[in-house]
């Protein structure tokens, strides 16, 4: 399997890219410079897409078996080198060990679900209003799918797409993000090169987006672009998609809620938060950003809740016993921390951590904050927890839906009652008794709002990766006197 990995991926061939532009590839823990890469220009996106367009027409044809038996393959190449995969998760995406091995089993699983897609694309029959006619509906491949993938869950994220649309028929071509361009991009390439996967079907261009990102969504070719990131970036995307008629799947930011009612197991909600906000550092698009608890309860749950949270390991992610890592660049550092210092201008008050070392930030709960605090309206992106409590069920619910997002959420309550309210909060996905970062390859994962459009996983995904068409079969002369005479 290929291991040199400052090279873009085009046609069957490792070559450098030919911009002028180069960008540094960084461990986020350390500081060290893994690499440096020569950039994609826009002609290589232009040679990526036309290499996938070409190999697309003929893996198209090809029975389900052999579109199974490369993502099968590709599996069982992942498994055996698992450990290569491990350590570049840890020094170049800052994932935790526990987070690289679980992001690993998340992909290998999302894997077997698409490779069960070639033998799941069905047609169907059905009789027309016309007499003597059928009517025949079949699903087919797009043609080539553009994949552009972020940083936090890299492998796992790109892989969604990747496989589903390889399952499906499709070409692809991937711009991972740069600060993850191994574990987004070019781990995936060589996997599928290594599994066999014909000259051209899939492609990397690594590069700056301000070089190439509009030229890959508005290429010509690409009939679906799968975007995942944040808010701002999809709206762009979008725009410039809708401009050339082409589909997009766009799983966007997010700002989710825990609600703890006062009916509910608090030592249970205590367990879920803490895992729901720190894990991957809280760099989690479904992570928890805003805990809602009752202000009966409000004084209990906090105080468990700190407790634990004083008890997480944060630092180095290559130890294993490391449960909070570092964040991914300063810039989001930056970020971070601008946004904790105006909610403590605003009145917040930090219970537990605030320090920093390097872009490990520990982990982090804060109080007296409301609704509209730069920690509640704004998604964060980090190992902060703001706590926010509500008097009644009808304040939580205002509370939870009063932002423009909807992609995952939670809620803890007696059963019965919190599927009700489950069911008033506008978003994409919530669980009941649980936290909101769930996942399952079977299950529709998506948003609602500004949390994007579309969805992926099981038989939503087959639908976004694939177009349907209509055949019409008159099997008898029509009549089509009245008209001609």
């Amino acid at each position: 399997m290929q291991k040199q990995f400052d090279l873009l991926y085009i046609d069957g061939e490792w070559r450098k890219g030919n911009s002028e532009e180069t960008f540094e590839n960084i461990n986020p823990y350390t500081g060290e410079t893994l690499f440096t890469i020569q950039g994609a220009n826009e002609a290589d996106v232009d040679e990526a897409y036309k290499a996938a367009a070409r190999a697309q027409k003929e893996w198209a044809k090809q029975p389900p078996q052999v579109k199974r038996e490369l993502i099968e393959k590709a599996i069982q190449i992942m498994e055996q080198e698992k450990e290569l995969f491990i350590e570049w998760l840890i020094k170049e995406a800052g994932s935790t060990y526990r987070k690289a091995v679980g992001e690993i089993t998340t992909a290998v699983n999302f894997m077997k679900e698409a490779a069960s897609y070639p033998n799941r694309m069905k047609g169907e029959v059905f009789l027309s209003h016309v007499p003597g006619k059928v009517n025949k509906v079949y699903q087919e491949p797009l043609g080539v799918v553009g994949v552009i993938s972020p940083w936090n869950f890299p492998l796992h994220l790109t892989m969604r797409s990747v496989a589903a649309a390889l399952a499906a028929g499709n070409g692809v071509v991937i711009k991972p993000s740069k600060d993850t361009t191994v574990t987004a991009g070019s781990l995936v390439a060589a996997l599928f090169e290594e599994a066999g996967a014909p000259k051209g079907l899939v492609n990397l261009v690594s590069g700056k987006s301000s070089e190439i990102g509009d030229a890959f969504v508005k290429h010509p070719i690409p009939r679906l672009i799968s975007f995942t990131g944040s808010t701002g970036v999809g709206k762009h995307i979008a725009s410039l998609a809708a401009g050339e008629l082409k589909c997009t799947a766009l799983e966007l930011g997010g700002n989710n809620v825990l609600i703890v009612m006062d009916d509910a197991s608090i030592d249970m909600a205590v367990e879920s938060a803490v895992y729901g906000k720190f894990y991957h550092q809280g760099q989690v698009c479904i992570a928890l950003n805003r805990i809602l608890v009752q202000a009966s309860v409000a004084e209990e749950f906090t105080s468990k809740f700190v407790a634990k949270v004083k008890k997480l390991r944060y630092g180095d992610p290559g130890d294993k016993n490391t449960q909070v890592g570092p964040i991914i660049n300063a810039q989001q550092v930056e970020s971070i921390k601008e946004q904790l210092q105006r909610a403590i201008d605003a009145g917040a008050n930090v219970l537990t951590g605030g320090n920093w070392n390097g872009n490990v930030l520990e982990p982090t709960v804060v109080n007296q904050v409301d609704n509209r605090s730069p920690l509640a309206a704004e998604e964060i992106f980090g190992p902060i927890a703001p706590i926010i409590t509500f008097e009644t069920e009808e304040e939580a619910i205002e509370m939870a839906n009063e932002h423009p997002y909807g992609l995952s959420g939670a809620v803890h309550s007696t059963v019965g009652h919190g599927e009700l309210i489950a069911k008033r909060v506008e978003t994409g996905m919530i669980h009941v008794n649980d936290q909101s970062i769930n996942d399952e390859p079977q299950a529709p994962f998506g948003g609602v709002k500004q949390s994007g459009l579309g969805r992926f996983n099981g038989k939503w995904a087959l639908e976004e990766f694939t177009e349907t068409k209509w055949i019409g079969v008159q099997n008898e002369r029509t009549d089509y006197d009245s008209f001609l005479k």
